[in-house]
């Protein structure tokens, strides 16, 4: 959230960046950016702005009946309040006619994560004078950003579902050899069993999905439409929970064989466990030299190892997504150069998954996921131990 405290490395950052102000947007939740930087609680139904010029006071634009959302702002900013669109407008103008400003806004919707202003309210502060420039750079920094609590609680989680996955291909293993084999959906409410003991939450899933079901990356069992795990199978287990709303989930893949894995199944993860180990070097070779590249090669380091092994078209989905204290699929930098124009810096503060992937349809995928975040001068991976072998169960 904007603070006093916080403002003076906003205002260097957009100095050096050569902008005149962020101006923060939102109406009814559209841009969660804004609306977590300003500390939105309450009703809010009408349309507010927010200016944070390079230097001075920043400045509040709010409604004259929505004065409650705004009580988190600091009592030493300004506030302008509006009733009508004139007034709204001419207030804009006022502070950004002639400008340089930042929004959150990715040209061509390059990279949708970011694109949050609506074009009518682009078109509008255009109107007022002023040039409009993606914030991307601003977002990773002061939205994005890993705080050292977000850190604990994330490594926590991490290696608590770390050993969950790996209990659970046990019991599918012992149960597979069975009379009474386990279901997807049966291992997935194992799954959340685990959590709740834990002490963690999830939003959704996890994802257990066996044979064929593997081959899409967004399938979830149902007690209704469950694939039984027998012998033979490939499962494919992808877990993510978290401590508490408003800290970093933790997210991975874990990939097992009922019994021997065939050659192809093995050549498939030797792909797909190199292909994440080359965007883990990537990233951290980066680091180390204090030197920030783009979420896009990371994306490419990965892909590249996929096609050189014979599976590039079926690496159908971007290698990694940002993760922040409030999403599991943030609004920092993705790793993705497939299916977004992903050119915003992984910088220190910042984490995202690594989880490169080959889907065959028909007959089964394979996907490994780990997690990183970035200290200045290195990648710290998640969990501490992560899979280095297909586990045969």
């Amino acid at each position: 959230m904007l603070s006093p405290a916080l403002l003076p490395a906003i205002q260097a950052e957009l100095t050096d960046q050569g902008l005149d102000g962020w101006l923060l947007f939102d109406f009814r939740g559209l841009n969660p950016v804004a609306g977590g930087l300003i500390g939105v609680k309450g009703l809010a139904s009408r349309r507010m702005f927010a200016w944070i010029p390079r230097s001075g006071t920043p400045v509040a634009i709010m409604h004259a009946i929505e004065p409650g959302p705004w009580r988190h702002w600091p009592k030493e900013w300004s506030r302008e309040v509006y009733s009508s669109w004139r007034t709204l407008e001419s207030t804009l103008a006022t502070l950004i006619r002639g400008k340089r400003v930042a929004m959150e806004y990715s040209a061509g919707d390059a990279v949708p994560y970011l694109d949050r202003v609506p074009a009518g309210v682009i078109e509008m502060v255009r109107a007022a004078g002023a040039e409009v420039v993606t914030s991307g750079e601003l977002v990773s920094r002061f939205y994005a950003v890993w705080s050292a609590e977000d850190i604990a609680a994330h490594v926590r989680a991490a290696e608590i579902i770390a050993t969950i996955a790996r209990e659970a291909f046990t019991t599918i293993g012992e149960k597979s050899r069975s009379a009474d084999p386990r279901t997807e959906f049966e291992m997935m409410q194992w799954i959340l069993q685990r959590f709740a003991r834990a002490g963690l939450i999830t939003d959704h899933g996890p994802n257990v999905s066996a044979g064929p079901n593997a081959a899409n990356p967004h399938y979830e069992p149902t007690a209704s439409k469950a694939r039984t795990i027998g012998d033979g199978e490939i499962v494919l287990i992808d877990l993510w929970a978290t401590e508490q709303q408003g800290r970093p989930y933790a997210d991975q893949t874990w990939m097992a064989s009922v019994g021997a894995p065939s050659s192809k199944v093995a050549k498939v993860w030797e792909a797909v466990r190199e292909a994440r180990d080359a965007a883990i070097d990537v990233v951290a070779a980066s680091a180390l030299r204090n030197d920030p590249i783009a979420g896009s090669a990371a994306d490419d380091a990965a892909r590249q190892v996929i096609s050189d092994h014979g599976f590039g078209s079926y690496f159908t989905h971007r290698t990694g997504h940002s993760i922040d204290a409030r999403d599991l699929h943030g609004s920092g930098p993705h790793l993705d150069n497939l299916e977004t124009r992903e050119t915003r810096l992984l910088i220190p503060g910042v984490g995202f998954s690594i989880e490169p992937g080959v889907y065959i349809p028909g007959e089964f995928g394979m996907r490994s996921e780990v997690n990183v975040y970035l200290e200045p001068g290195r990648a710290v991976v998640t969990p501490k131990v992560y899979q280095r072998e297909l586990f045969v169960i």
